[in-house]
């Protein structure tokens, strides 16, 4: 449907996206997720066309639409570009829905079938007559959706689609979002800081940060399998320790870090310096009596404990650090407040082993 070969965009000088290579495919649902000034909305916009890059090309449907303005033109028309913050006129919802149809000059009988259709799919159809500027956030958003919508899309972009709504209107908007999806069966590039929001919704993502794309992959890629630190530490893998392989046999690494050792599955050799990766969920915190088959068992002692909703993060120092997540209810059980000894385990094949670059 779309591709970025080498795309790099700047601004008085200063590169903010660069080298950016990206195939999205005729229906998928595409999620950039990255943090704030990563160039997710920069790269938005150049794919939609809004901005020549300052190097690269974009493909639509395998046509270069880089360059030739009447390409762009006719690419542009099969797209819906629906930004963070979308603008709504002094006028009703039906209207507003209806602006890019009449700037297409639609007949006025396929205007109100298009907007019709929009509306319903987005749950707005009984606020058709209201004025737009009265309308909540989230009600906002969705009637920018529609409006997108009802322009039939082959390539729906969608920058930071629940930005700045209560939770309410976050559930919502997503409801939405998957049931157009499900219905209409578009193309769908999302940007998203809501890292949930991109697992729920796509079917692969990619990783920005510093204006560069440092992973493409399916949800349980990115979260579980991060190619990086840079992405390991952007998707909440909060055990991030360094160590050199000591030891292996049929595909297990002994590897050695200050204050012990870890056993990981690994294809690293002996002498390789290796960052390790613990998600805090992998982690199992017990009172040292109980029996683990896990090969990793290291005795400790809790710094600190918060609870965060209905789960309660430890920090404990093993002879190293590690954070581990337990329910609210086992943290009671177990009485883990900070000083008490406990012992936190993990299996080798939870342990996720990247080449350290320096």
């Amino acid at each position: 449907m779309i591709e970025a070969h080498n795309l790099g965009q700047e601004y008085g000088g200063q590169y903010v996206l660069r080298d950016v290579n990206l195939k999205i495919e005729d229906g998928e649902v595409f999620a950039l997720i990255g943090p704030t000034g990563a160039g997710k909305t920069t790269l938005l916009r150049l794919l939609d066309l809004l901005e020549l890059p300052a190097q690269g090309k974009v493909y639509f449907g395998g046509i270069d639409v880089t360059s030739i303005k009447q390409e762009r033109l006719r690419a542009r028309r099969r797209m819906s570009f629906v930004q963070q913050k979308p603008v709504v006129f002094t006028m009703s919802v039906f209207d507003n829905v209806a602006c890019g149809l009449r700037w297409r000059r639609e007949d006025d009988k396929v205007i109100r079938q298009r907007v019709d259709a929009a509306l319903e799919l987005v749950g707005m159809t009984e606020y058709r007559d209201r004025n737009a500027k009265t309308l909540s956030g989230g009600e906002t958003q969705r009637v920018a959706i529609a409006r997108a919508l009802a322009i039939q899309p082959e390539l729906l972009l969608l920058d930071e689609p629940t930005a700045n709504l209560d939770p309410v209107s976050v559930s919502k908007v997503e409801e939405d979002l998957e049931h157009i999806i499900g219905e209409r069966q578009i193309t769908v590039v999302m940007a998203t800081h809501d890292m949930p929001q991109g697992q729920r919704l796509s079917n692969r993502i990619g990783v920005l940060i510093k204006g560069r794309v440092l992973q493409v992959g399916t949800p349980n890629e990115i979260f579980t399998l991060p190619e990086s630190q840079e992405v390991a530490e952007f998707v909440g893998v909060e055990n991030i320790l360094v160590g050199v392989v000591v030891e292996r046999e049929n595909g297990l690494a002994t590897i050695e870090l200050d204050g012990g050792r870890i056993e990981a599955i690994s294809d690293y050799g002996i002498g390789e310096r290796v960052y390790i990766l613990v998600r805090p969920e992998d982690i199992t915190i017990t009172l040292c009596q109980e029996v683990t088959s896990a090969r990793n068992t290291f005795s400790g002692r809790i710094v600190k404990t918060a609870l965060v909703g209905a789960l309660v993060r430890v920090e404990m120092y093993c002879g190293f650090p590690l954070l581990g997540l337990v329910t609210k209810r086992s943290a009671e059980e177990l009485n883990l407040n900070p000083g008490r000894s406990i012992c936190a385990s993990f299996k080798a094949s939870a342990v996720r082993t990247i080449k350290c670059c320096h």
